[in-house]
């Protein structure tokens, strides 16, 4: 069996990897091709170009780049079509993967599958009409998900989050791991300004500001920052002068785990972050915008009152958000003190997003190459 993957960001990439593992466990001779990062590499693919290439986000940003990525469309949909794969599987990445998707149905009936359903709950509903012209299938993370997609002739598979089954560090590591780098019992705040150089640029002077206020009514407050490695120069540069005396992790799975589960409070951009938070219980604030132009066209297309992962999944408000026109440092400031007094309000939500997002059960991973597999199976019968 050959299978065909493209993911185009971290997230994507851990996805891919997942999903790559799963199917070695069911198909052992299963043979990968495509395009992806490290993770998906140490499954057994060889990337065709660097995933990084693909990794932008956002109207503004990806217009610079446009000429480039029309090039690698057409790249990877050749690709796909010489390689004859049994599946193809995108990840993410729609704006790339889904026009792939579109050359590769133009000249073969081959099957598709997306893995991360489009957000159509969220904004921009007919995007589900146009991806089931390229579409056979879609993998969700998120259990509301698969009506919106079989709606419009898409089969869908809700496979769980991978949050649910990532490792996590237990209370003694994380007490131990502050005790390594000097941080003892003083509050601990987890800045996670994002994972691409836009918005990581974007926030992190609002981050600045909003965290000097907080360490200034609580003066030995430390801040620790987890970055990717493709980041990290530019981090350790922006928060050299941060207050609270910063610890950057980066390229160290042990450290941020443990940093995770010692932290008293995060303040984060909006994101799958969320549920890693969730997942340790880590009380936190969401902060986040975008260029004007880019904030301009999402504001007049948002469907919903919370882009907070935990809060929809939850079906509660319990995380609060400072988005857009709100995300300004002083009001930052004073929502991060008001959790930090009140750290217990949105335990019980995530403990509810936590068992809703397949706490307990088999692993995504598996779950999705089994979903994959029947998929294949359903369309020869």
């Amino acid at each position: 069996m050959k299978v065909f993957l493209i993911a185009g960001e971290s997230s994507g990439d851990k996805l891919g990897a997942a999903l790559m593992a799963g199917l070695k466990t069911l198909v052992p001779d299963v043979e990968f091709v495509g395009v992806g990062g490290p993770l998906m590499e140490a499954e057994g693919m060889q990337s065709r170009f660097p995933m990084s290439e693909l990794s932008v986000m956002g109207i503004a940003e990806i217009l610079p780049k446009y000429r480039a990525l029309k090039r690698r469309i057409a790249e990877t949909a050749d690709a796909v079509l010489a390689e004859n794969p049994d599946v193809m599987i995108t990840i993410d990445s729609p704006d790339f993967c889904l026009r792939v998707a579109k050359i590769v149905k133009a000249y073969s009936d081959l099957r598709t599958v997306h893995y991360v359903a489009p957000s159509v709950w969220a904004w921009r509903e007919g995007r589900a009409v146009k991806m089931a012209k390229v579409i056979d299938h879609v993998l969700a993370l998120l259990p509301f998900e698969p009506p919106y997609m079989e709606a419009v002739g898409m089969r869908c598979d809700f496979v769980g989050h991978p949050v649910v089954a990532e490792e996590r560090a237990d209370d003694a590591s994380g007490a131990a791991w502050r005790r390594a780098v000097g941080i003892d019992d003083a509050p601990m705040i987890l800045a996670l300004p994002g994972s691409r150089r836009g918005e990581v640029t974007r926030l992190a002077p609002t981050f600045a500001e909003a965290l000097k206020t907080v360490v200034d009514r609580h003066p030995n407050a430390r801040v620790v920052v987890p970055t990717v490695p493709h980041l990290e120069t530019m981090v350790r540069e922006l928060t050299a002068d941060w207050a609270g005396d910063p610890v950057v992790i980066c390229n160290d799975m042990d450290a941020k785990r443990a940093a995770f589960a010692a932290a008293d409070i995060a303040l984060a951009a909006s994101g799958t972050v969320s549920l890693e938070l969730a997942a340790n219980e880590t009380p936190m604030v969401i902060a986040y915008d975008m260029n004007w132009f880019s904030r301009q066209i999402i504001k007049r297309m948002l469907k919903i009152d919370t882009v907070t992962l935990v809060n929809l999944v939850s079906e509660t408000r319990a995380v609060p958000e400072l988005l857009g026109e709100d995300c300004e440092a002083d009001m930052i400031a004073a929502t991060l003190l008001d959790v930090m007094h009140n750290p217990k309000d949105q335990v019980a939500a995530m403990n509810v997003t936590m068992d809703r997002l397949g706490r307990g059960g088999d692993a995504p991973g598996l779950r999705a190459a089994q979903a994959v597999l029947d998929g294949i199976k359903a369309k020869n019968r």
